[in-house]
């Protein structure tokens, strides 16, 4: 079964939500509308809240979590992510705030206390480290990430058009016409 309450902590799900049967969602997790959460993908809200916005991907082996609150941080490290991100393939979200029309690359890893701003693209593979700062409009990459230019006009369109399309994709699965 892809929910599981931790405590008194239950997933919440709005309407056209997709799982798939292999993901795990665990606890204070909030899915938007026509979201999607893919196969072996795991969303573990159980020291802290996780937040996902509207037609967002998580996609294939993705692994998002959070740190706890404490006496120093109250508000420990949610994870919460905007509406129309796309979450690649084996990504690695740690307690970090995603920004509306995101795409963040396969295999990258973003830790506690990141902020991406609205509309970044990050590269596959990539490695954002804690407390970092990630600005509107420009592609970043690399291990620690570095800015490398700002994003075009039809990258921007991208953002937005990767989104809608898993949509599409998800509605095909509710629909039960994976062909």
């Amino acid at each position: 079964m892809p929910l599981s309450n931790y405590l008194d902590a239950h997933p919440q799900l709005a309407e056209r939500v997709y799982l798939h049967a292999s993901a795990q969602v665990i606890g204070s997790v909030q899915l938007g509308a026509d979201s999607s959460i893919w196969c072996n993908a795991v969303l573990r809200g159980d020291v802290n809240d996780i937040v996902i916005g509207r037609c967002t991907n998580v996609q294939d082996l993705t692994m998002g979590h959070v740190s706890h609150k404490t006496p120093n941080k109250p508000d420990g490290s949610p994870l919460v992510i905007g509406d129309y991100v796309t979450i690649g393939h084996a990504v690695i979200l740690h307690g970090c705030r995603i920004g509306n029309e995101c795409l963040i690359g396969m295999g990258t890893i973003v830790m506690d206390d990141v902020v991406i701003e609205d509309r970044v693209m990050v590269g596959a593979g990539s490695l954002v480290p804690p407390n970092k700062t990630l600005k509107s409009g420009f592609l970043y990459v690399g291990r620690p990430v570095v800015q490398v230019r700002e994003l075009t006009e039809a990258e921007i369109a991208y953002l937005r058009y990767s989104a809608e399309h898993y949509v599409r994709v998800k509605d095909n699965y509710l629909n039960g016409s994976t062909e």
